[in-house]
């Protein structure tokens, strides 16, 4: 894999931005029977907001992210199909919790869809636990904390 770094996304990373998140979530549509939401979000908006970090070149990866008081919330992660088994959305959850870390922020949180069971396995792996599992709207959703030491 690529040894870029993770950077701040720029304007012109917008189009590519909604490339690989809708690469990354459209398989799960038919799953769940819903568009995921970061596949509605305002990716534009989220990149001039300084929310958004990419890797590559072009970009394979990224991650959306917003400070809240108490944690940082991990929106979205996206990584392009092509680049699955890399090591790029490893890269991504550590670069999250670096970010966390210098932000002062002691713990990360995120959301995943409770039909996209990928993500189960993933998450405890790089030491999230399940919070709760709520359904908010048409999302049956799982929501994952992990605290940094």
């Amino acid at each position: 894999m690529t040894h870029e770094e993770i950077r701040p996304a720029t304007a012109g990373d917008a189009s590519a931005v909604r490339a690989v998140t809708d690469a990354a979530y459209r398989p799960y549509i038919e799953r769940i029977g819903v568009v995921p939401q970061p596949m509605e979000a305002d990716h534009a908006a989220n990149v001039a907001a300084g929310r958004v970090f990419v890797l590559g070149e072009p970009v394979v990866g990224l991650v959306v992210l917003e400070e809240c008081p108490d944690h940082l919330f991990l929106d979205s992660i996206a990584v392009h199909p092509d680049a699955h088994g890399t090591g790029v959305g490893r890269r991504l959850l550590r670069f999250v919790d670096a970010r966390a870390r210098a932000l002062g922020l002691p713990e990360v949180r995120l959301y995943t869809n409770a039909k996209m069971w990928e993500n189960q396995k993933i998450y405890p792996k790089y030491g999230y636990e399940v919070v709760e599992r709520r359904v908010d709207g048409p999302y049956d959703r799982i929501h994952y904390r992990k605290r940094l030491l």
